[in-house]
């Protein structure tokens, strides 16, 4: 048990996962906030996921809200449950993003663009935009929004994709400038190659091939010669959340491997 985040409320929206193999990014943050200290306010529209990710929590305290961040009344429920259960919050950790329906922009529909851009961007603007009036009643407190490096590097068929997490880049520094005289601080993370059931495990679904070889792939792919795991991710957001990170606003932290290095 640590103390990094000791006495703090941290919202993680996006903390079950889909099936596979591997832990996603928001349980092993969910996991690695509780184990530093943090009481722990758990989201998800799966309630057999989220859970789970209650399950393998050993924290001191645990709030499940089963929630739907994209439907019109998810974001305010989830700031008032956090309210309701622990009087505010110190973090907001948003972990949201689809990818089906994608394509490149001359196949994309309206529908499949609709829908990524509502889940991965509006919804998470809309989460920020309700828990920021709290976080500043707070005195303060910490926002680590999930990106990609998709929205630098090339991604020819994920154009909703792309253009959602350039989005969510926008928002942070927006959110970041605007928020900085209440000592709210936000930043984001850009995942490279991160061996998650989404990434991998859909993937592998989707082309109908076995996971080792669409994970040998991406992992030939990262300069370090690996994937990332879930708990690289982890602890990225454990240092912007904590008061180690005191000094940064507004930064897109790439956790990669060396892939943003190699496209410049």
């Amino acid at each position: 048990m640590g103390t990094r985040l000791e006495g703090k409320v941290a919202v993680i929206v996006g903390a079950g996962q889909s099936a596979g193999e591997t832990m996603g990014n928001g349980r092993a943050t969910a996991i690695t906030f509780a184990r530093e200290g943090a009481a722990v306010v758990l989201v998800d529209r799966d309630p057999e996921s989220l859970a789970e990710t209650a399950r393998q929590i050993d924290g001191p305290a645990v709030t499940q809200v089963v929630a739907d961040v994209a439907a019109d009344d998810g974001p305010d429920r989830i700031v008032a449950a956090a309210v309701d259960a622990h009087g505010g919050f110190d973090i907001l950790h948003n972990n949201v993003g689809i990818g089906a329906g994608d394509g490149p922009p001359h196949h994309l529909t309206d529908d499949g663009y609709d829908l990524i851009m509502d889940v991965n961007l509006r919804a998470m603007w809309r989460t920020c935009r309700a828990a920021v009036p709290v976080l500043r009643a707070r005195g303060g407190g910490a926002i680590v929004n999930i990106s990609s490096l998709a929205a630098i590097a090339a991604a020819g068929n994920q154009a909703a994709y792309k253009l959602s997490k350039a989005g969510v880049n926008a928002l942070t520094h927006t959110l970041a400038i605007t928020n900085a005289k209440h000592r709210v601080r936000v930043n984001a993370i850009m995942p490279g190659f991160i061996d998650t059931p989404m990434a991998v495990d859909a993937l592998a679904r989707a082309l109908d091939t076995d996971r080792d070889i669409v994970a040998e792939r991406r992992a030939a792919a990262v300069p370090l010669g690996r994937q990332g795991t879930a708990w690289d991710v982890a602890n990225a957001a454990l240092f912007l959340a904590s008061d180690e990170a005191a000094f940064i606003t507004g930064v897109l932290l790439a956790v990669d491997g060396g892939q943003s290095a190699r496209i410049g």
